[in-house]
């Protein structure tokens, strides 16, 4: 256990740094660390003033990250995200050059705040950022800072003036997560936290930096995965191909996020391997965006977590011990 100890560390500084402004949410907590520790990125689906924006600044201030928001709205451009090349004269006023001025994307963690609201135009910008850390530029690929990482919320209840993800979009995501209201307890806390002039965010202090991160990836890639556990993460994703609500099972890509969520998920929990209750627990997260349901299906209003459990209940968990 030596070696997973200081993800385990990393995961409770940073939860706990968090909780100071972000009440009552450490499932929510711990599922933004684990898809950050997997290389992935996460959408917040939920309604307004659930506390998105303070969990992604916190988040982003715990670590010293350099941060950057994007408001999406339907007259976003692409160049508004990517960047652009300007005319910059010498001081002669004879020549110039065009120099390249980085948009928001050209940062460590950026939040994007209500992708449903750019167009697709815009929303394609995201595309090869989120999937191949880089962007291309006028012909040219320039990569991103690390570590990248994207958290986009989407509000499910609200379609007048948004356009709806495509399932490529999706797919870039590693995690779907809902954060939901706060209960009374919580919330009572935020009221009293809240009499001042200044958001209690502002005090979020670093407790680890973007040099820490790239070991603690690396170590998360590591984790013991038994091939009785890999089995039963195969046995659920051959069970979405195989649902009559669905017109398409999760894909490999799909696969592979499981995998390395399940691996994270366990690190967080101190643990140097995975057990079928990890691939359990994150397999809700994962599959929920990847869902595309069967016109019957939608049309009856049946909801994607209503098909993963009836996917998670009628799969056999095997019996795993280990020695570690």
């Amino acid at each position: 256990m030596k070696d997973i100890l200081p993800v385990a560390e990393f995961a409770g500084k940073i939860r706990e740094n968090i909780e100071t402004v972000f009440l009552g949410k450490t499932e929510v907590v711990d599922m933004l660390i684990t898809a950050f520790l997997a290389r992935g990125h996460v959408l917040l689906e939920d309604v307004p003033g659930t506390g998105k924006t303070i969990l992604s600044r916190a988040f982003a201030a715990s670590l010293n990250l350099g941060f950057a928001r994007i408001q999406c709205t339907p007259d976003l451009l692409p160049a508004d995200i990517l960047g652009v090349s300007v005319w910059r004269q010498d001081d002669d006023g004879r020549k110039g050059q065009f120099v390249y001025r980085p948009g928001p994307i050209v940062n460590q963690f950026v939040l994007v705040d209500e992708i449903n609201r750019a167009t697709p135009r815009a929303q394609s910008a995201l595309l090869e950022a989120m999937g191949e850390t880089q962007i291309t530029i006028e012909g040219k690929r320039l990569a991103l800072p690390e570590p990248f990482f994207v958290m986009a919320t989407e509000n499910p209840v609200e379609f007048e003036g948004t356009f709806p993800l495509p399932e490529a979009q999706k797919d870039r995501f590693l995690l779907s997560l809902s954060i939901g209201y706060p209960q009374a307890g919580a919330e009572a806390m935020i009221l009293e936290n809240q009499r001042r002039i200044t958001h209690p965010v502002t005090d979020i202090k670093p407790v680890a930096s973007a040099e820490e991160i790239a070991p603690l990836q690396e170590a998360v890639s590591r984790i013991y995965v038994d091939p009785v556990v890999k089995d039963y993460l195969l046995a659920l994703v051959a069970a979405t191909r195989n649902e009559q609500r669905l017109r398409t099972g999760i894909s490999p890509r799909g696969s592979l996020a499981l995998y390395r969520a399940a691996q994270a998920y366990a690190a967080i929990r101190n643990r140097n391997y995975v057990t079928p209750e990890d691939v359990k627990d994150m397999a809700p997260s994962v599959f929920r965006q990847r869902f595309l349901l069967s016109s019957d299906a939608f049309v009856r209003g049946v909801k994607p977590d209503r098909i993963i459990q009836s996917i998670l209940d009628s799969t056999l968990v095997p019996e795993y011990r280990t020695s570690s």
